[in-house]
């Protein structure tokens, strides 16, 4: 794969005050004509929350709208999503579009928890409503401070998640982190994720301590998977990997096919891609420096 990259698109100007900062984890979906992409933006305290930018089919760089509230709000306070949330899938079911989206709350002896809710649209994802206070991905034995990043498929009759998910922390450069794989699940109807996740994308070398948002596509019975590969010497990067059942995947990071650039909004970090297919043309969508402060931008697949 070769990535022709088009440039930033979106980033706030600080205006509004749900909206200040950040464009973190695009989450694409296509509507008529137009692309509508879900983002986690922060306030003046770093709290997410999730609105949307709509932008072009044929010309991802026209921004048509910028959404004025959150489409989703941060929860009750005491709640697992009381200091901000972020999206990462969308998928339509029954009428209806889940938004699987995962939370931040503050911690004492760990800087926070990551877990995983659900939210439904009936308005054709204008606003969505919580499907529960609580988790749908809660802690267990072996995730106990993270389960996050969910991306969810309904395939062959069969709800399919790879998440994020881990119970340590490290030192990197004087701050604790996180360590998290990428694991999978299966569900009944979406909402139920009993069990523990298996481990499917694992370390290469102790460099690497995290594997952020993972994004699934299948083409021709063959999963495709990115996701954002976290190490102590160069933060993140974009990986890739290829699974002929979804389970046991072979890491190909090598074929990710774009990295950083010389200069710019995306020089020093690229992570949190997603994937859309539009007519004879494949978009990326992705964040680049600091987590998406900088905003998002987009590449086009080399054909």
């Amino acid at each position: 794969m070769i990535w022709r990259k088009r440039g930033l698109i979106y980033r706030p100007d600080g205006r509004s005050g749900w909206a200040r900062t950040h464009a973190m984890v695009p989450t694409p979906v296509l509507l008529d004509g137009v692309i509508r992409i879900y983002l986690g933006f922060l306030d003046d305290k770093k709290v997410g929350r999730i609105g949307f930018v709509d932008v072009g089919a044929d010309d991802p760089s026209l921004i048509l709208k910028v959404s004025e509230k959150p489409a989703l709000d941060i929860g009750v306070p005491g709640a697992f999503d009381d200091n901000g949330v972020l999206p990462s899938c969308i998928l339509k079911f029954n009428g209806k579009k889940y938004l699987y989206y995962w939370a931040f709350q503050l911690g004492v002896k760990v800087r926070y928890y990551l877990f995983s809710g659900l939210a439904i649209s009936d308005d054709e994802g204008k606003t969505f409503r919580r499907y529960s206070q609580v988790p749908i991905l809660e802690r267990n034995d072996k995730d106990l401070f993270l389960r996050s990043a969910p991306y969810v498929m309904l395939d062959e009759c069969v709800w399919k998640m790879w998440y994020a998910g881990g119970s340590e922390w490290v030192e990197v450069s004087g701050k604790f982190v996180p360590v998290y794989r990428v694991k999978y699940l299966e569900s009944q109807d979406g909402i139920r994720w009993s069990g523990e996740g298996k481990v499917c994308i694992d370390f290469r070398n102790e460099d690497e301590h995290g594997f952020g948002r993972p994004y699934v596509i299948k083409e021709n019975g063959l999963y495709k998977m990115f996701y954002s590969v976290r190490t102590r010497s160069k933060g993140y990067r974009l990986g890739y990997a290829e699974s002929d059942d979804g389970i046991n995947w072979t890491r190909k990071d090598k074929e990710a096919g774009i990295d950083v650039s010389e200069e710019g909004w995306d020089s020093e970090m690229i992570c949190y891609s997603s994937i859309l297919k539009v007519g004879d043309e494949t978009y990326m969508f992705y964040n680049g420096n600091n987590f998406g402060e900088t905003g998002f931008g987009y590449a086009i697949l080399d054909k």
